[in-house]
């Protein structure tokens, strides 16, 4: 009994001594890093303060100048709040509605640059030599400045003087559309140099898709006897599905900031033909000066573009292949 005493004894201080250094070593491990995290948050804080200057702080200022009646020249102090006032007038405003319409149009060139792309990117990947080269000629239009290409249309586009219409006078046609000075053919015209400027990008993308399916697939479907146009649509267009739901959401996002190609090009005009809700919004708040009221328009288009988005991502489940 005494010699099992004495162990015990023994036993207890030795417990004793590992329970005090495990927690100091889980006290010290708390703070041994503290310098790797010190300098992270050092290297993030740009983008951070950043981010949180421009973008965090405006969406936040918007959602609640939205439901004031403000001019930004006067000072926050001469903000008036009227509730829901501004919605009610935006959502009763046939300008907007139209440039709401004209902007679901535009969205009807997300799919003919993606099917464009598509092709292409097949045909330069398959059967076209010297790619880097088609690549970066198809680029181009992508990376050029957006206010030298609405120019350059300016003058392509032009009713009478211009190259185009000019060639279809020499062709026979006597009276060709008048483009973007036609209130019929002015929003057609600036989905043509969405369409153009687009399909370099989605080139690109779908060319690096494509160099990810395994040539096995289509060798053992060519020796299935299966047509080029089987392959296509058993093969690629399943395979580059993913690539395709990236662009078509990036793409119906930035045609709702379709901006500074029509402010360029026609203004809105001409009688509000090619009027969309970013135009509206800049016109109600740096020509009309109604801060809130164009707060209250950005808002809405927030809520739209994220219901849009939330919609395509329910959608992607039955016809994306991952």
């Amino acid at each position: 009994m005494g010699s099992e005493v004495k162990a015990e004894t023994k036993v207890a201080p030795i417990t004793k001594n590992k329970v005090n250094k495990l927690a100091k070593r889980r006290k010290s491990a708390a703070f041994s890093g503290w310098k790797e995290n010190l300098s992270g948050y050092v290297f993030i804080a740009p983008m951070f303060i950043g981010t949180s200057i421009l973008v965090v702080f405006p969406i936040l200022a918007s959602f609640v100048l939205s439901f004031t009646d403000w001019n930004f020249v006067s000072g926050y102090e001469n903000a008036k709040f009227v509730g829901f006032e501004n919605f009610s007038k935006l959502l009763s405003n046939p300008l907007f509605i139209k440039g709401l319409i004209n902007n679901i149009i535009l969205i009807l060139a997300v799919p003919i640059t993606l099917i464009l792309s598509l092709g292409l990117a097949v045909i330069i990947n398959k059967h076209v030599y010297l790619k880097d080269l088609f690549k970066v000629i198809y680029f181009m239009p992508f990376i050029s400045s957006v206010v030298a290409v609405a120019v350059v249309f300016q003058v392509l586009f032009h009713p009478t003087k211009g190259p185009i219409n000019q060639l279809l006078m020499s062709l026979g046609i006597e009276n060709p559309p008048g483009w973007i000075a036609d209130v019929t053919f002015a929003l057609p015209s600036v989905m043509l140099i969405m369409i153009w400027t687009g399909i370099g990008f989605n080139l690109i993308i779908y060319l690096a898709g494509l160099q990810n399916i395994p040539k096995e697939l289509y060798e053992a479907a060519q020796m299935d006897g299966a047509s080029a146009w089987a392959q296509f649509t058993k093969i690629t267009i399943p395979l580059v599905s993913p690539t395709t739901f990236l662009l078509f959401v990036t793409g119906v996002i930035s045609s709702f900031k379709v901006f500074d190609l029509i402010i360029v090009l026609t203004n809105g005009g001409p009688a509000n033909s090619t009027i969309t809700p970013v135009v509206y919004l800049y016109q109600q708040a740096f020509i009309e000066l109604k801060t809130g009221y164009a707060s209250a328009i950005s808002l809405v288009m927030f809520l739209i573009i994220l219901i849009i988005t939330y919609i395509q991502f329910l959608g992607q489940k039955k016809w994306v292949n991952y």
